[in-house]
């Protein structure tokens, strides 16, 4: 049994709804808030995959004017700024605090690893008031890779010195835990509405709708 779990950040620990009523200004349809997360991780991927790295609140913001572009919507210059200062200040998810509090009661060793920056996510941890729980946050900043390629996983093992089996990851996306499954790690999947695992890749040993059902299944296992 994995003592030491890595949590994804973004989706995962915090709500991302909470950024609805910007893009309900900005394009009249709160829906875009998707469209445009599932493009920041898109094209942070294809940079990785292209040899190129930047910043992810960058990408964030390109992500938004190239939508903006694409659907004709009017975005002031400030609009881009906000939307980088918003995601610092999201929520957790409602489950969340007591879930990791849990966990942590339960002898687990808990950190996170998250494709922001590391003073992003320090920033956001702090907010949402989870650092408390957290022994280290990881940003795949150090390695210049985003998630899935295997080098931020191979870190987050490296730095706490124990084999990536002994680390179990837990994310919202399936993308996430199947490349963290890849670099040897276990998994749990937190199937939030919407989210469902890829069938191409291994199936997660743990699925809960939520962290709450997640954790107590670690517990009990």
């Amino acid at each position: 049994m994995p003592g030491i779990l890595v949590f994804d950040v973004n989706e995962t620990l915090l709500d991302l709804q909470a950024l609805q009523p910007f893009f309900n200004r900005i394009f009249g349809d709160a829906g875009v808030l998707d469209e445009w997360f599932h493009q920041v991780i898109l094209f942070a991927q294809a940079l990785t995959l292209a040899g190129d790295y930047r910043n992810f609140g960058e990408i964030a913001a390109a992500a938004l004017e190239m939508l903006a572009e694409a659907r004709d919507a009017s975005l002031a210059p400030e609009d881009t700024e906000k939307l980088v200062r918003a995601m610092r200040t999201l929520p957790p998810h409602p489950e969340v605090p007591a879930a990791l509090a849990g966990l942590k009661a339960a002898g687990f060793r808990l950190v996170a690893l998250t494709n922001s920056s590391q003073s992003a996510a320090e920033a956001q941890l702090k907010h949402a008031g989870l650092t408390q729980y957290l022994e280290r946050i990881f940003s795949v900043e150090s390695v210049r890779r985003y998630k899935p390629a295997p080098e931020p996983y191979r870190m987050v093992a490296a730095e706490l010195g124990v084999p990536p089996a002994q680390l179990r990851m837990i994310a919202a996306h399936a993308w996430d835990i199947g490349g963290a499954m890849q670099a040897g790690y276990k998994a749990a999947f937190v199937a939030r509405p919407g989210k469902s695992p890829f069938p191409l890749f291994p199936e997660p040993e743990i699925t809960g709708s939520d962290l709450t059902e997640v954790a107590e299944a670690i517990v009990s296992a």
